[in-house]
């Protein structure tokens, strides 16, 4: 009987334990790997550089860093995320999270990740990984009720999927060159 109770019970925790430890592993980040044949990889490289430098909505941005010859583009963005006190009041923490691009022969891949907590505005250079923030929540006294950890990674991943998104529509709008072929028919010469 004590066999069968303790093997009851080993497989109990065998089964909880995945859904505990990819909880506490999930990554906040957004990545996508895009086929395109339709332009060369330097046309990709500059479209994703005229992102960054004129469309990028995530500042103040720093760090960005573009390379010609590799085709890659990184940038540092700004975002808010509001975990709320016991009380339920709102508080406005800013995360810093990395943009990289890098244009390939045959496409283009991209990711938003690598996000880090400012824990004091006044000093944006002393940066936490937002992993050992979320820590950090779900260890308060009040996160039973706050459920803050939970909040701030939604909310982180709904910047990087923003930031994302805005990134592929702008990627797959229609250069300003190439407007004047649209609805225009093919020239065949038979």
């Amino acid at each position: 009987m004590k066999k069968v109770l303790l093997g009851i019970a080993f497989a109990g925790l065998l089964m909880v334990a995945p859904a505990a430890y990819a909880q506490e592993s999930a990554r906040i980040e957004y990545s996508e790997q895009v086929p395109s044949e339709d332009q060369g990889r330097d046309a990709l490289y500059r479209r994703a550089l005229d992102w960054t430098e004129n469309h990028f909505a995530y500042g103040p941005k720093t760090d960005l860093k573009a390379d010609a010859s590799a085709g890659t583009v990184r940038v540092v963005g700004t975002g808010k995320v509001k975990p709320v006190t016991p009380a339920g009041k709102e508080v406005e923490q800013v995360v810093r999270f990395t943009f990289t691009f890098r244009a390939t022969d045959s496409g283009y891949d991209y990711s938003v990740g690598a996000f880090q907590w400012v824990p004091d505005p006044k000093k944006p250079a002393e940066l936490v990984p937002l992993a050992d923030y979320l820590t950090q929540l779900g260890a308060e006294k009040a996160s039973a009720r706050t459920f803050n950890e939970r909040r701030v990674a939604a909310q982180a991943n709904a910047l990087a999927s923003e930031a994302a998104m805005s990134f592929r529509s702008y990627m797959n709008s229609i250069p300003a060159g190439a407007e004047g072929t649209v609805g225009l028919p093919a020239s065949d010469k038979d």
